[in-house]
């Protein structure tokens, strides 16, 4: 199990930077992947970006080369650095952790950070 608290949420207006921050209960080193997804109104949520216990990264094409995710194995913190805001990047983020159980991989969500990007 593990508790995910999120943080850098806010205002920000088109082509300005945003660092988001998921600090975990626990080792990241010892959690199978975290991640960073949001959710804008009417839409489903989706994955931003993802990094494993490997520091593999993997991000959704509408934001690669603008968004860095990254890990803080003595903070057990995750970031994702934001580049090059646009509006459409306007969504609730959700950080994200999964946890090995047995042969299975529960899920585990934080509470959610708005940012949102307008002039």
């Amino acid at each position: 199990q593990v508790q995910l608290v999120e943080s850098g949420g806010g205002l920000v207006q088109p082509g300005g930077s945003l660092r988001l921050s998921c600090a975990a209960s626990r080792s990241i080193f010892s959690l199978y992947a975290m991640g960073w997804y949001r959710q804008a109104p009417g839409k489903q949520r989706e994955l931003v970006a993802g990094i494993t216990s490997g520091s593999i990264a993997n991000y959704a094409d509408s934001v690669k080369g603008r968004f860095t995710i990254s890990g803080d194995n003595a903070k057990n913190t995750v970031y994702l650095q934001m580049n090059s805001l646009k509006p459409e990047d306007t969504a609730v983020y959700y950080c994200n952790a999964g946890v090995i159980a047995g042969t299975s991989i529960n899920q585990y969500w934080g509470q959610g950070t708005q940012v949102t990007v307008s002039s």
